[in-house]
């Protein structure tokens, strides 16, 4: 068992004291950083065969974070490239609610998280999106929470969270793509962090791109454990706590 499964036991205490979920930020990377071929490049690009930069057992571990998460999200452009369901299908447990970072209302009616049964798509969207695609999605059944703009003219990552917290949300497991896991951490909303690092080389796309000029967040608690192949490395963020 991870130590980090404890802080997740514990989420519903979390949102209680602090009015949003406990938020867990996982993601896979290369020895060089790359979380992909390129910004809106999934690493299959022009690959005869899909690659995976996770190991079969470090992709498990993904499916039982998942499963312990009340709900998983990803930002539109990993929608784009990927067409990802964001379901538990390789450990046993309960579907996350899945929710798209999507301020525009770019996601395609046949994206598989609106096409395919299961629970209903969540979309937090910038109080401009365009009404006729507001209206297109609704009628697939997604739900969509209209959000102020933070300071940075992006959604406010902090409204969102409140909003997750008042419809029951008590944990978050954030999964990308790069833009996503620059402004969680650059926000100081990440409680804890699960990384994964597969022995290869990639040199594409880095998962923080720009400096986080007003803060390096730094892991507490750190663990490392070898997994398979691959390096798993959690702690907490106690900043953020």
């Amino acid at each position: 068992m991870f130590p980090f499964e404890a802080s997740l036991a514990n989420a519903a205490d979390h949102r209680q004291a602090t009015g949003r979920p406990l938020v867990t930020l996982t993601y896979a990377q290369s020895l060089d950083g790359s979380i992909a071929s390129g910004r809106g490049q999934p690493l299959a690009l022009k690959r005869p065969k899909p690659l995976t930069l996770s190991g079969a057992q470090s992709l498990k571990l993904t499916h039982q974070l998942r499963a312990a998460h009340d709900a998983i999200l990803v930002g539109i452009g990993t929608v784009l490239a990927d067409d990802p369901r964001l379901t538990v299908r390789l450990a046993p447990g309960r579907q996350p609610q899945p929710l798209v970072l999507d301020s525009h209302l770019r996601m395609p009616l046949s994206a598989r998280l609106v096409a395919e049964p299961g629970r209903p798509l969540w979309i937090a969207a910038s109080r401009e999106a365009p009404e006729d695609r507001r209206l297109a999605l609704e009628a697939r059944g997604v739900h969509i929470f209209e959000l102020p703009a933070g300071s940075d003219s992006r959604l406010s990552l902090e409204a969102l969270l409140n909003r997750l917290a008042e419809n029951g949300i008590n944990s978050l497991m954030v999964e990308g793509g790069a833009e996503v896991i620059a402004s969680f951490l650059r926000q100081q909303l990440v409680n804890q962090v699960v990384l994964t690092i597969a022995p290869c080389f990639v040199g594409g796309l880095t998962a923080l791109d720009t400096p986080l000029v007003d803060n390096f967040p730094r892991l507490a608690d750190m663990k490392v454990e070898l997994l398979g192949e691959d390096l798993i490395v959690w702690g907490t963020l106690p900043a953020c706590q």
